[in-house]
């Protein structure tokens, strides 16, 4: 049997599709090929469950005839929306889709009423393969670090326990504010490196020149592996609700998780192996008008912007307290 698996962006939900891969894989013995951008190719680099790795730029018409030549014995949909229907219409080959629940986030969001299943978001993947018999492995996220990678890092981190703060989010709403950030590394007990893409460079530079050499600065000097790297290596991880958070699940590591807008409700909060999980989320409840968006806005929409300021920094740093003193637990 062979399969495409569709999930064509970003960072956070191509790692959060990996036991798909690998479920598929180890249960069914199929051949797993993944389609996805060529710029989140990192994503997937070293994955042992995917045979074979497509990727395209701007368009899946770079790499369709190829597809079709391949005659799948399922495609499937984890992406779903109109970019992969049409994949699908042109491949004629047996299909699922899985299911967005967008009218249930919307009630969520717009009328502040939860009907959203209790499941995260991975067993919902995992649904769209059931009928392959296919069933959770209860083993977590996959994210595959490179030697290479942990090699390169070593001159940039401490080498005593350390917090890695991944800064970045791709919208504001989900992301403390710079005085927040400065104040957890002023007051970590413990050395910090900073992790951020080149958006967050310059607040890397700014945070380390006042943080002194408890802050070691690699926003802007690290690619995705790089950065992964980096939190391997950590005792805690301090994320929004972005990316880096679900690659930091997929490593094993202690999180500190931090919610804005967004909240754990729609099934994304971080996802660890049965009975390992070891984090902390840090969030304003009771927020009337929170979540505000399923995804996040530039700014907020109210001007208060209560979910981030409301959090105070001494519960954050108690949190990364609490977690570093946790038992470590096998990659």
């Amino acid at each position: 049997m062979k399969i495409l698996v569709l999930r064509f962006s970003s960072i956070g939900d191509i790692v959060l599709t990996t036991p798909v891969m690998r479920c598929l894989k180890r249960q069914s013995g199929a051949t797993v090929h993944v389609l996805t951008k060529a710029r989140f190719a990192e994503t997937l680099d070293g994955n042992p469950h995917v045979d074979r790795l497509w990727l395209f730029d701007k368009s899946v018409q770079e790499v369709l005839p190829a597809l079709r030549q391949e005659q799948y014995d399922w495609v499937i949909d984890l992406h779903n929306n109109i970019r992969s229907w049409r994949l699908i219409w042109s491949l004629r080959r047996p299909f699922r889709r899985f299911n967005k629940l967008n009218l249930q986030k919307w009630m969520l969001v717009q009328l502040g009423i939860n009907v959203l299943p209790d499941l995260h978001i991975v067993d919902r993947y995992l649904a769209t393969v059931r009928h392959l018999g296919v069933e959770n492995d209860g083993l977590g996220l996959d994210f595959f670090v490179s030697d290479r990678a942990d090699a390169d890092i070593l001159p940039l981190i401490p080498q005593t326990p350390f917090l890695a703060f991944a800064l970045g989010a791709n919208h504001n709403t989900k992301r403390l504010t710079y005085e927040q950030i400065l104040v957890v590394c002023q007051q970590s007990k413990i050395p910090v490196v900073l992790l951020g893409g080149p958006a967050e460079a310059q607040m890397g530079i700014d945070i380390a020149a006042q943080c002194g050499e408890k802050v070691w600065n690699a926003c802007g000097k690290l690619n995705l592996q790089g950065s992964a790297a980096v939190m391997g290596k950590a005792a805690v991880v301090l994320t929004h609700d972005t990316g880096l958070m679900h690659i930091a699940a997929a490593l094993r590591k202690p999180i500190v998780s931090v919610w804005g807008n967004t909240v754990p409700e729609f099934g994304m909060y971080p996802f660890f192996p049965k009975g390992e999980g070891r984090g902390v989320m840090v969030q304003t409840e009771g927020l009337p008008c929170r979540p505000c968006s399923k995804i996040g806005f530039s700014e907020c929409p109210k001007g208060h912007f209560q979910c981030i300021r409301s959090i105070p920094s001494s519960t954050i740093l108690q949190a990364i307290d609490q977690l570093k003193h946790a038992p470590e637990q096998a990659n």
